[in-house]
């Protein structure tokens, strides 16, 4: 397994969970402190704080800490990597279909002889 594989099985397992991938899409609007991001779900702030490790553990997200407040904000590198394997995948299962296509078509042509 490369190191990007495990990446992206990383950055999929992480957004596996509907609590994380509200949090990035939260996220993609603007930086946002651990209790603003906590605030719409019914937790306990250290069962969210999990959800926001793991995130990070993906490279999906970072932290700043000033005073007493920590921030989160998107890697937006990561998301290359995620976007990067779906092109491949959509490529891969577009030219599948276009031989499909073209295979039907051959033997509708020949059934109609």
């Amino acid at each position: 397994m490369t190191l990007q594989t495990a990446s992206v099985d990383g950055i999929f397992r992480a957004l596996s969970d509907a609590t994380r991938r509200s949090v990035v899409e939260r996220l993609g609007v603007r930086p946002a402190s651990v209790s603003e991001l906590a605030a719409p779900y019914g937790m306990a702030l250290p069962s969210f704080v999990e959800h926001l490790k793991v995130l990070e553990g993906a490279g999906l997200v970072r932290s700043r800490k000033v005073g007493r407040v920590r921030t989160y904000e998107l890697e937006i590198e990561q998301f290359k990597l995620v976007d990067d394997w779906l092109q491949r995948q959509r490529s891969m299962w577009e030219r599948r279909l276009d031989r499909l296509d073209a295979y039907l078509e051959a033997l509708n042509k020949e059934r109609s002889k």
